[in-house]
């Protein structure tokens, strides 16, 4: 949208066409050509909201996920991971399913029926309550359906629903295309899903809502992009926390180039593109402006990657910060310029083989330390801090509610995986996610100023595994014990292939990175007054008095 609509909050404006722009979609996906009527939209620069949902991407993906609903426990792990909006989750009562079935052929029927099942978390768990005559309505039905017009078949959910087996990665015919369309349609003509199964304590079911859907997919990112997934969840809380009560600024990026490819915008919310560095200083005119005209109320989002938020736009990020504007900064930290061919960035990892950190026979990638964001925000005048990952959902979305609720300036650092740069597969993008806070490569915490009078009180690294050690010990499924360190993390992704000889063995580089990583997970457990049970046991056999926090 343009910065006139974002500044004036205008959810229908009086230059847009509805009409007009279902015109102009439907030219473009038909092929019109020079035949294409003139677009007065993009003469004024402007995308309509939502035209993301016009894109088909039937024709082009290879795969599709095929639902087992005998399987599924109904966790939603693959509708939250989904970085397309492709994939959606719906509870169906036994009435809703009847009238809803009567629009389909009986033939149809049959395929639709396969699609809900009875899970215990909608149908047992209620149906016990309603029989033992409690206020509680009766089980309902649980189904995943998928839009085969959004899907690129990256395999992300499959990846996400994991042990649980409800969802495979199948190959697209002709034969079985039609099936996917026919229960689409059905999950479309279907009744939303009833408020009272929607538990709000349970934040993977805020997915359950239309309502959340505030990108609706059709963008041009990469397959099983990592930052997609981390906008549709910020977007989603953003929306069930303040409504449409809310707009974006974002840097040059990724996420503005995926967000504008002609003529599609995944966006339901009003944002506006600015450039590379500056995006955190039209914010702050925004903001004041808004609160000028009596806006106080609406809420606003700066967004950017880390190089715009780290490398170039750090002043103005700063600056920000430091002015006490209720403004929240979300960076989409990938460690590289992805945009601009995956040079590295001041995000980036010791060690990473990127462009302008070439891996050669002198110098073996990266060599520069990274740079904390996370740390340096939370030592800016009353700012709200907190670094989180989607797959950890219910961090992730305790992070945001509690920037929302903050009166003041926040900073939202997300890890967020690019799979072409990081050279990592296209469905692997919520378990490296996973795998960096595991590793400590990305260590979770929220900052709340408002927490107490220490940093200890106000800091919280609650979501990160084995909080009191150096590194997280993880109890395999065989019952063996294995330590989840860096270089365990850095075998997973090939930026850092060159970093291991023919045996698996690493190199003497991926010392400091090990070490460096080590560093900063210590010293936010000084900062939240956490004792290192590891680090005591080195001093203690070392003969040096330990220190304990207060």
């Amino acid at each position: 949208m343009t910065q006139r609509a974002i500044i004036y909050s205008e959810p229908t404006p009086q230059w847009y066409d509805a009409k007009r722009a279902r015109e102009i979609m439907e030219a473009y996906n038909s092929g019109a050509s020079s035949n294409q009527p003139a677009d007065e939209f993009v003469a004024c620069s402007i995308v309509p909201a939502g035209s993301g949902s016009f894109r088909d991407f039937s024709y082009i993906a290879p795969d599709l996920p095929e639902y087992q609903a005998e399987n599924c426990v109904a966790c939603m792990e693959c509708v939250q991971n989904c970085p397309d909006s492709a994939i959606w989750g719906k509870v169906i009562t036994l009435e809703g399913l009847d009238a809803t079935l009567e629009n389909f052929t009986e033939a149809e029927r049959e395929v639709l029926r396969s699609q809900v099942g009875e899970t215990t978390k909608f149908w047992k768990t209620y149906q016990k309550k309603h029989e033992t005559g409690r206020d509680s309505p009766r089980g309902a039905l649980f189904g995943i359906f998928v839009d085969p017009t959004k899907c690129k078949g990256c395999g992300e959910c499959v990846t996400a629903c994991g042990d649980h087996k409800a969802l495979e990665m199948i190959k697209k015919t002709r034969d079985n295309l039609p099936t996917f369309f026919s229960i689409w349609e059905f999950y479309k003509q279907s009744p939303e899903t009833p408020a009272e199964y929607i538990n709000p304590k349970l934040k993977g079911d805020l997915m359950l809502k239309y309502s959340s859907n505030q990108y609706v997919g059709g963008a041009g990112s990469c397959m099983g992009c990592g930052e997609t997934s981390a906008l549709r969840q910020l977007l989603a809380i953003v929306h069930g926390q303040v409504g449409s009560k809310y707009g974006v600024v974002a840097n040059t990026g990724c996420n503005t180039v995926y967000g504008s490819t002609y003529p599609y915008n995944p966006y339901r919310a009003p944002w506006v593109n600015s450039l590379f560095e500056n995006a955190a200083t039209v914010a702050m005119g925004i903001r004041a402006r808004w609160d000028q005209i009596g806006k106080a109320d609406h809420h606003l989002l700066v967004l950017g990657g880390d190089g715009s938020m780290l490398d170039i736009g750090f002043q103005a990020l700063s600056r920000m910060l430091t002015s006490g504007m209720n403004i929240k900064a979300v960076v989409l930290d990938t460690q590289v310029y992805s945009n601009t061919g995956g040079q590295a960035s001041t995000g980036t990892f010791i060690g990473q083989d990127a462009k302008m950190s070439v891996h050669g026979s002198s110098i073996h990638g990266k060599q520069e330390r990274r740079k904390e964001i996370g740390n340096i925000a939370m030592m800016h005048p009353r700012t709200f801090v907190a670094q989180t990952v989607g797959p950890m959902i219910t961090h992730f979305y305790k992070a945001v509610e509690q920037a929302l609720r903050f009166n003041g300036p926040a900073l939202i650092n997300i890890y967020t995986t690019c799979q072409p740069e990081h050279q990592v597969a296209d469905d692997r993008s919520c378990a490296r996610a996973v795998a960096a806070v595991e590793s400590r490569a990305f260590p979770v915490f929220i900052y709340n100023p408002d927490g107490g009078p220490t940093l200890a009180s106000r800091l919280s690294l609650q979501g990160n595994p084995s909080v009191e050690r150096d590194w997280h010990r993880r109890r395999n499924k065989d019952g063996t014990e294995e330590t989840v360190d860096f270089v365990s993390f850095t075998r997973g992704e090939g930026r850092f292939a060159k970093q291991f000889d023919a045996e698996g063995k690493p190199s003497e580089m991926l010392i400091c990175p090990q070490r460096a990583r080590l560093e900063n997970w210590r010293l936010l457990q000084e900062l939240a007054g956490i004792a290192n049970v590891d680090q005591s046991e080195e001093m203690a056999r070392r003969g040096v008095g330990v220190r304990r926090p207060f």
